[in-house]
């Protein structure tokens, strides 16, 4: 059954990898902000980063809906870090009535430190493309990110 599937984690829990083994197994199409981002702009967006990641989110839930209406199931790995981005989410794709899962990757926090230190050794030596994770990348991100609750998730990932 197609279906819409939300991933939710903080910077570096998995999100990307759990994607990319789940389209294989739901036969669906992987959506991600930050492949595209770094696609189109690298590492060098800017100050213009955080509009642009908003502008392209919009338009990755059109092509989403696009894609449901085709028959195939949808991943979106772009993080759903605030309550009201998991919540717009959800009102999105149930006014156009289709299923959603959100699934919280919530690995312990040693595994995400080795994550990123693997990620950021894979950047340097120019086998992945992603963004590197500094100490000032990781506060902002942690200092946006917000928890969610129970009610919230379909399926917990630790």
């Amino acid at each position: 059954m197609r279906k819409a599937y939300l991933l939710c984690g903080r910077l570096c829990s998995g999100k990307t990898t759990y994607a990319r083994d789940l389209i294989r197994g739901e036969h669906g199409v992987l959506l991600s902000v930050d492949e595209i981002m770094l696609a189109l702009y690298g590492t060098d967006a800017g100050e213009a980063h955080d509009v642009l990641t908003a502008r392209l989110q919009a338009y990755l839930f059109e092509k989403a809906a696009e894609i449901l209406d085709c028959g195939n199931s949808v991943v979106l790995d772009w993080g759903f870090w605030t309550r009201r981005s998991r919540e717009e989410a959800r009102q999105f794709f149930k006014a156009r009535r289709y299923p959603t899962e959100m699934i919280y990757l919530d690995p312990p926090e040693e595994m995400r430190e080795r994550w990123i230190a693997a990620r950021n050794a894979a950047i340097a030596a120019g086998t992945e493309a992603a963004y590197p994770v500094d100490e000032g990348l990781a506060d902002k991100m942690e200092a946006l990110f917000e928890e969610p609750d129970a009610s919230e998730v379909d399926r917990w990932v630790h």
